[in-house]
């Protein structure tokens, strides 16, 4: 069973950063993608930002300039520091895994962490 586990959030004021992490129980190497999605309250799921094994990187428009996923492949944890924080950046952010596909959402999650991003 593959565990992931998301910390970081926070209540933070616009223009703030925060850096999201989430651990795995298994190596980074062993999924083709991590990724990061975020969930409002009355809105769909959308991806935030992915990682691929390869270490190439991709951001939905509305983050590009403002948030950098990276990993750290020692302690099978990737993270999203997150700059320049808008209210609208306001969801819960879940880590994702996929163990057989570059895109698209893969079969294992986490319990999710609260950001909160006030005026």
């Amino acid at each position: 069973q593959v565990l992931l586990v998301e910390s970081g959030g926070a209540l933070v004021q616009a223009g703030g950063s925060l850096r999201l992490s989430c651990a795995a129980s298994a190596s980074i190497f062993s999924f083709k993608a991590v990724g990061w999605y975020r969930q409002a309250p009355g809105k769909q799921r959308e991806l935030v930002a992915g990682i691929t094994a390869g270490g190439r990187s991709n951001y939905v428009d509305s983050v590009k300039g403002r948030f950098t996923i990276s990993r750290d492949i020692a302690k099978n944890t990737v993270y999203l520091q997150m700059n320049s924080l808008k209210p609208e950046d306001t969801a819960v952010y879940y880590c994702n895994a996929n163990r057989y596909s570059d895109y698209g959402m893969g079969l294992y999650w986490g319990q999710g962490t609260q950001v909160t991003v006030s005026s």
